[in-house]
């Protein structure tokens, strides 16, 4: 995928953001990640079990996550938790929001948000 390409699938978001996000420090199941999308957006985005697997199995067929494999610990039920972690196109995508974003943090910064003229 060309840096077009990448560029083609911004900007994310909020929730295809932090799901990604999440991801990119280690493979986690999707309770993990509900969670941490939640504490990562300090509480703003909660993710519903639908919509959670939803944007999963979107990211699933765009190739940006893959499953990992279960986690050896099974969820309540007796049942294994699948696990999910980025792919290499998706860690170039969530590079390229954040690079974005913080193009954005410093357009702002240099136009002295907040104050008055």
């Amino acid at each position: 995928m060309t840096p077009d390409d990448i560029q083609s699938n911004l900007p994310l978001t909020e929730t295809t953001f932090f799901i990604l996000l999440s991801l990119a420090s280690s493979k986690k199941h999707g309770y993990t990640i509900a969670k941490d999308v939640a504490s990562l957006s300090k509480d703003r985005i909660g993710l519903s079990t639908s919509t959670l697997y939803t944007a999963l199995k979107r990211l699933l067929e765009d190739d940006w996550i893959k499953r990992s494999g279960d986690d050896p610990k099974p969820d309540p039920s007796g049942r294994p938790r699948k696990t999910y972690t980025l792919t290499d196109l998706g860690r170039k995508i969530l590079n390229a929001e954040t690079t974005r974003l913080r193009s954005l943090v410093t357009a702002a910064k240099l136009k002295s948000v907040g104050e008055k003229a």
